[in-house]
């Protein structure tokens, strides 16, 4: 019998079926063991799924997809509002201003732009302050990146008190954006279309099902790679004078792998990149082993969200685009006597802040004797196998299949190696049978005829 938890997940990535060739690439680098290759066709279990984007990347035949709003959802809306991601500015070249990029946007339909890199400076300030406490845990956790809270929900329940209640800069950009329009704007909240423009698929679910809080106020996210071409378009009738930019290099920088601390200046931080790495790194702090490092700043992405599934150039290119407009930006804020803030604005909205629960994603079975009998069958089953890990049977590794036979959903022969052996057991079988004579002509042979 199968355990089906009664759980409603949203999830942004999904599966095409008609798609899917029932390749095995997605399954080898999904993070959580999420997918499985069953019938010819890759199927995704919610309760595992982090929307981290890994898939997407992976699958040749585009059969994983993320879902995400469209600028035709704007009209819904008396007013709109887009929050861009650091990460749009590197996508074009460096003689395009960040300013003409904003202003492009207002281009598309939007009627006012909100900096991310502004609710970043909050974020950076906000976990500065809460890691100057001696009571937290430690190492803490950073909360900016969904799917590396979603991996931790999903794998790691135990290090859910090290993660910091402190929001992530797009929250923080978009309440107050949507604060400051209600309050000058003859608008209701709920006629103001707040719009993240986002690198990737974890964001959107992030927007649909909150963590920490219960409702964002975030209305949908855009892709990147989805405005792109439409803004790259509009950014050719923009003045290379427009000003627009209210966001400093610091805030900016936290699209690149690292920039998040630079913002933060925690000396004892750790940082670690691509879902992966943070897996492995996760892991080494629930065996206690880093419990002398302050702080740990994870991305699910490599590179951090400039190497975002939903982005349109190449990751190394983008990284370098930014780190020129970082060096020029310093200047610019300089030149202009903009500083970054020290303490986070003791008027910014927080929402209040709620427990993170674990996702029951792992449990075999709610029946405690009935699990315990299933961890029996797959150590068992594990023994058997050849543990080469070689995923043809549909299933991530030997592991998994074990698992996946212990709750009725594979069979020992779906391993290419066991059914071999199988079917070399069934030809000696039937060679043997076919040595074998009826008894009459046993005897026969055996006494000579005519005796």
């Amino acid at each position: 019998m199968v355990v089906k938890f009664m759980i409603d997940y949203f999830h942004s990535v999904r599966l095409t079926p008609e798609k899917c060739k029932g390749c095995v690439n997605c399954i080898k680098r999904c993070p959580t063991e999420a997918i499985r290759v069953r019938e010819g066709r890759a199927k995704i279990t919610e309760s595992r799924c982090i929307d981290c984007g890994e898939c997407i990347r992976r699958c040749a035949n585009h059969a994983k997809a993320a879902v995400t709003d469209s600028l035709e959802d704007l009209k819904a809306y008396k007013y709109n509002i887009a929050l861009p991601a650091p990460t749009l500015y590197a996508q074009f070249g460096i003689d395009t201003p960040v300013d003409v990029i904003l202003c492009g946007l207002l281009s598309l339909g939007f009627d006012e732009v909100f900096e991310v890199a502004q609710g970043a400076e909050i974020s950076s300030a906000a976990i500065r302050e809460y890691l100057k406490s001696p009571n937290i845990k430690r190492p803490a956790i950073s909360l900016a990146c969904p799917a590396v809270v979603r991996l931790v929900q999903v794998k790691f329940p135990e290090l859910l008190d090290n993660l910091i209640p402190v929001e992530a800069p797009v929250e923080f950009a978009a309440q107050l954006a949507r604060d400051s329009c209600s309050k000058k704007l003859p608008y209701a909240r709920e006629d103001i279309g707040v719009w993240f423009i986002t690198p990737c698929p974890a964001k959107m679910t992030a927007v649909k099902q909150p963590l920490g809080f219960e409702k964002s106020d975030i209305n949908g996210t855009i892709a990147i790679s989805q405005i792109y071409g439409d803004l790259l378009k509009a950014i050719a009738n923009i003045p290379r004078d427009s000003v627009c930019r209210k966001a400093t290099a610091e805030g900016i920088g936290w699209a690149l792998s690292g920039g998040e601390n630079a913002a933060v200046k925690v000396g004892n931080c750790m940082i670690v990149d691509e879902i992966h790495n943070v897996s492995e790194v996760l892991e080494q702090v629930a065996l206690g082993k880093l419990n002398k490092v302050d702080y740990i700043e994870a991305l699910a992405c490599a590179g951090g969200c400039i190497g975002g599934p939903l982005t349109v150039e190449n990751r190394f290119v983008a990284q370098h685009r930014m780190r020129q407009r970082l060096e020029k930006m310093k200047a610019e804020d300089v030149a202009r006597g903009t500083k970054p803030l020290e303490k986070p604005p003791t008027s910014s909205p927080v929402c209040p802040w709620r427990a993170i629960e674990p996702r029951p994603s792992m449990r075999l079975d709610q029946d405690i004797f009935k699990a315990m009998r299933k961890v029996e069958l797959m150590e068992e089953t594990l023994k058997k196998l050849p543990g080469l890990d070689c995923s043809s049977c549909g299933s991530p590794n030997c592991k998994a299949l074990a698992e996946d036979i212990a709750q009725g959903l594979a069979s020992e022969t779906d391993c290419v190696f066991k059914l071999r052996e199988r079917v070399r057991d069934l030809a000696q079988e039937m060679v043997d049978l076919a040595e074998k004579l009826p008894p009459p002509l046993e005897k026969e042979s055996s006494e000579g005829p005519g005796k």
